[in-house]
């Protein structure tokens, strides 16, 4: 199944066209994507049996909307994959390096942000959408937790960031519009292996990440059984779970976003979200 919200409804979607949930089961299911959450194996199964002819909506890309639009929790994951780590220069890590972004920040698939002052960074990641109140799951059925999976960017703006000792990795990443997700929600049992998925950042036409999500050193079951074996998950949190090599600071020399630049982050399975940006110029040299 796949879960969007488009004109500020929600729907399934199937190719290019779309079902309008509350009006296909006549009202017995909600508009609201957050209830939908709280009640995702009934519409799991409902979905399963709608016809053809509910879905008489044509997708307009750019009017889906964030289809997680208020999650209660943001999780998110440092250097998991090893690539990042290394061009970071640090090893990679024993545990999950887990920081929040806050739920404020959180944005829909086709949108535009102000650059705020600093150095602004993309991070392209894989995103797990929570489908079940979850406390202490074992890694075996951590899976069974996760609703969908959708792409995400964790936009970043460094000075922000990195002030400080210890640094401010939850401010820096949590400007309005720095955490775009979808286009929809996709269900994993939609993917051949969502353990392994192509993920790729295209920043004006060049490509400038990409890796696969088999090489996460901590998977999506793993994120989602040690989050839980420390505080309870609630449908519709999200886990921001890492991003690859090929990010802005790390290149020589540093590139951060400027006005007028365009980055589509995508996911091979799910599809791919597009962000322009608006504002102030940003240096490109790390002085």
């Amino acid at each position: 199944m796949r879960l969007g919200v488009l004109g500020g409804h929600s729907v399934v979607v199937s190719g290019d066209r779309a079902a309008n949930i509350r009006w296909a089961s006549q009202g017995r299911l909600p508009d609201d994507p957050m209830a939908l959450l709280e009640d995702w194996p009934r519409l799991r199964d409902w979905a399963v049996g709608l016809p053809a002819e509910a879905y008489d909506i044509p997708v307009v890309p750019t009017a889906l909307g964030a289809p997680v639009p208020r999650p209660r929790q943001v999780f998110a994951v440092a250097l998991n994959y090893p690539p990042h780590a290394a061009e970071a220069g640090f090893t990679p890590p024993g545990e999950p390096l887990v920081f929040t972004k806050f739920p404020a920040c959180v944005t829909g698939p086709h949108t535009s942000v102000a650059l705020p002052p600093g150095k602004v960074d993309w991070e392209v990641e894989l995103v797990a959408v929570v489908g079940r109140e979850t406390y202490r799951v074992s890694e075996d059925h951590a899976w069974e937790a996760v609703a969908a999976l959708a792409v995400g960017q964790d936009l970043s703006e460094r000075v922000a960031q990195l002030q400080g000792k210890p640094a401010q990795f939850s401010l820096g990443k949590s400007f309005p519009g720095f955490g775009p997700i979808g286009p929809v929600l996709v269900t994993p049992d939609e993917l051949d292996d969502p353990d392994d998925l192509e993920i790729t950042g295209v920043l004006n036409g060049e490509v400038v990440q990409q890796d696969r999500t088999k090489s996460m050193i901590f998977p999506v079951p793993e994120l989602i059984a040690r989050l839980s074996a420390v505080l309870p998950l609630f449908p519709g949190d999200l886990v921001f779970t890492g991003t690859p090599a090929g990010v802005g600071n790390r290149m020589n020399p540093p590139r951060y976003l400027t006005d007028g630049d365009e980055l589509v982050s995508r996911i091979a399975g799910i599809g791919e979200i597009r962000q322009h940006f608006t504002g102030p110029a940003q240096r490109s040299s790390g002085s």
